[in-house]
């Protein structure tokens, strides 16, 4: 019964990635060729971004109980790791300008484009790299995870900050500097061109997530938040499987964090801080602690609201008469007024700890009621 039920979640997710694959490429055409959309592509890339970001964040502190605040450090890390390892060899020396072309003098997209053709091979390449991305920030977890993971609630989470700080204080170091390029930016780099390129990718990093969180080690994640002394009394190893929860939510959370290096088109330690963090959990609580569903919508209302439908809040040329209400920054008060009811009037989020199929199965009573009724 429990495989059954984890092979149609498997494939409902998968129909849903496929129907927004589909329906990206459709945006794209619309934003291409219809007046004032020309902020659709750029908004639905960063939310496929921050989709896969606010999830895996969710699967640490929302499934597993763990309140922690170092994503943007290990986001970060992937970013930089992904743009140091796809810079190609012959911009090297323009990028890394006052460091003789850096350490590294090969670029995996490259080779693997070299060797494949360009179309399939940079592809293959730009993928690789992704997951080294996600593997270095997940090694940097278990090594940060030993001393951590003995803490709790607030401790943890302050820990996890300030790891995260030293992180991008470690990472703008002059010493580092041939490798990192300092406080200078990485660019011209290898990235996705089609928005559907970035809903495939972060669409698959969830659904993998999905598998994981209806596993027996997705169950073990949630004994564990609900009550740690029982779960620990049900035989489950309370350090293993906070570990495990730790680094994988590391993982992708560095494979997000190359994702956004391709999106920002370049990388600085600067646009790594903690309010991006902050971003991430706000996510995490408007759409719902435990939903992955939740943390998918949540991402599209808050890129939607701060990155575009709220924009001529912040132009003056907007205001009626002389209420000089309309300025820079006014959208992000109003943002916040919808946060507040968002919070006020949904506890747990808009889902809850609801999923896709939960929605779907209450859609299909209620039109089994109404056709009983009649």
């Amino acid at each position: 019964m429990k495989k059954q039920n984890n092979l149609k979640t498997l494939l409902v997710t998968l129909v849903t990635i496929a129907v927004f694959a589909v329906l990206s490429v459709g945006a794209e055409a619309v934003a291409g060729n219809v007046d004032g959309m020309s902020m659709l592509v750029p908004v639905l890339k960063k939310t496929a971004v921050y989709s896969l970001i606010a999830v895996s964040m969710n699967l640490l502190n929302g499934f597993t109980g763990l309140f922690s605040l170092g994503h943007a450090g290990f986001m970060l890390v992937g970013a930089y790791t992904y743009a140091i390892l796809s810079i190609p060899v012959a911009k090297r020396a323009g990028v890394y300008q006052y460091y003789d072309g850096g350490v590294v003098q090969f670029s995996i997209p490259e080779t693997f484009g070299n060797l494949m053709g360009e179309s399939v091979g940079t592809v293959i390449g730009m993928l690789l790299t992704l997951v080294i991305s996600g593997l270095i920030a997940a090694f940097l977890a278990w090594l940060i995870g030993l001393p951590v993971l003995r803490l709790k609630s607030d401790y943890l989470a302050i820990a996890t900050l300030g790891f995260a700080e030293i992180i991008r204080t470690f990472i703008q170091y002059e010493g580092f500097a041939p490798l990192t390029n300092g406080s200078n930016t990485l660019r011209q780099y290898a990235s996705f061109k089609s928005l559907y390129a970035y809903v495939i990718v972060a669409g698959l990093c969830i659904a993998v997530i999905v598998l994981i969180v209806n596993s027996t080690y997705g169950r073990a994640f949630k004994a564990i938040r609900d009550d740690e002394i029982a779960a620990e009394a049900m035989g489950i190893n309370l350090a293993k499987h906070k570990m495990m929860s730790f680094i994988i939510s590391s993982f992708f959370a560095g494979f997000g964090g190359g994702l956004m290096a391709m999106y920002m088109a370049s990388v600085q330690a600067k646009s790594f801080t903690v309010s991006m963090t902050y971003e991430i959990l706000l996510i995490v609580v408007i759409g719902g602690i435990g939903s992955i569903t939740g943390s998918i919508i949540g991402t599209f209302l808050f890129v939607g609201c701060s990155e575009w439908w709220l924009r001529f809040l912040d132009e003056s040329a907007n205001n009626i008469g002389g209420l000089k209400l309309l300025a820079p920054g006014f959208r992000m008060v109003v943002f916040s007024i919808f946060v507040m009811i968002i919070v006020l009037f949904f506890r747990r989020g808009i889902m809850g700890t609801h999923e896709l199929p939960d929605v779907f199965r209450f859609l299909r009573k209620k039109i089994k009621g109404k056709g009983a009724a009649k």
